[in-house]
Formats: C-alpha cells, structure tokens, sequence
C-alpha cells in the first residue's frame, strides 16, 4: 500500500478467527474497506463503528490529534478482543478492528471497527464491546493540538475511565 504502514496480524488463538482483520495505519482508513472485511453470506447484520476527530473536547477548540501506539502490544489487544467476542459471542463471523496513527485534521476517522454477525443484538453488543476495550487497553496514546497553540497528551483509556468527552 502507497503511503501506509500496515500491520496485520495473524490469528494466534484457535478463537480468532482467520476471517477477523486487524491493522495500524498511517493512510487514512476505509470504511469500505472495512465494511467488505466484515461482510459475509451468513450474516444477518453489519454493526460498524466510526470515530472521528471532532473540533472540541469539553468546549476547548481542538486543531487536531496525534495518534502514536505501541504497534505489537497493540495488535495483540486487538486479537484477545476478538478472542473475547467469538467466545461471548459464538455466532460472531468477522471482527475488524482498523485504527489510525500520525497527525489527523477534524473529521478524519482514527477507528473502524467492525463486527459481522447473523443477528443484530449480537452485532451490536459485541461492536460496542469492541471499541469500549479498545479504549481502556489498546496501547495507544493521542496527542490534542489545541487552538491557543498548546498540546498535551491523553491515553486513550483515560478518556472513557475519567467519563470524559475526549475526542476521538
């Protein structure tokens, strides 16, 4: 890929399945892309979740984010994720987990994530389950460019921990 760091796993657990998709890029992420990874003839439902650098974060005006991880412990959370879904969720098809690192403008997407499902209440649960562990283990951090010129850096675990309205 032009551009991009791309990181894919491969399943190390008989409960990931070799259908799930997991990536850290630089380029911009797909939400085709990532729709068409967890797509499948036995599904009934397609739940995807979009994050996106909004403007603010608790009325302070944001400029921009800056997403750095820790790509192998990274996408090791990424598979026990996935390992988690299919065993709390058997019927689970496909679990995507895509996120973003480098500098992001407002309104560009820094996570995908993505859960194929034969039913929609599974689809929904486990896709929220997705992002919200994401959040408080994947190691990955942002950076919030703020419009007075300052900067400061945020775990992304401490943003749902402390409740907060960080951005994505």
């Amino acid at each position: 890929m032009t551009n991009s760091l791309v990181h894919q796993s491969s399943p190390t657990q008989a409960t990931v399945s070799k259908r799930d998709d997991f990536a850290i890029r630089f380029a911009p992420l797909s939400l085709e892309e990532v729709y068409h990874l967890a797509d499948d003839g036995a599904n009934g439902a397609i739940v995807l979740m979009s994050g996106m650098v909004r403007n603010n974060t608790e009325g302070k005006a944001v400029v921009c984010l800056e997403y750095q991880a820790y790509e192998p412990m990274a996408l090791k959370v990424f598979e026990q994720i996935a390992t988690d879904i299919h065993q709390t969720w058997p019927d689970v098809t496909h679990v995507v987990l895509h996120h973003r690192i480098g500098k992001l403008a407002i309104g560009e997407i820094s996570v995908l994530v993505a859960v194929g499902c034969p039913h929609r209440t599974e689809a929904f649960a486990a896709c929220k389950y997705a992002i919200d562990t994401l959040k408080h283990t994947a190691p990955i951090w942002k950076k919030e460019h703020w419009a007075d010129g300052s900067t400061s850096w945020v775990s992304i675990g401490a943003c749902e921990q402390n409740d907060e309205g960080c951005s994505s």
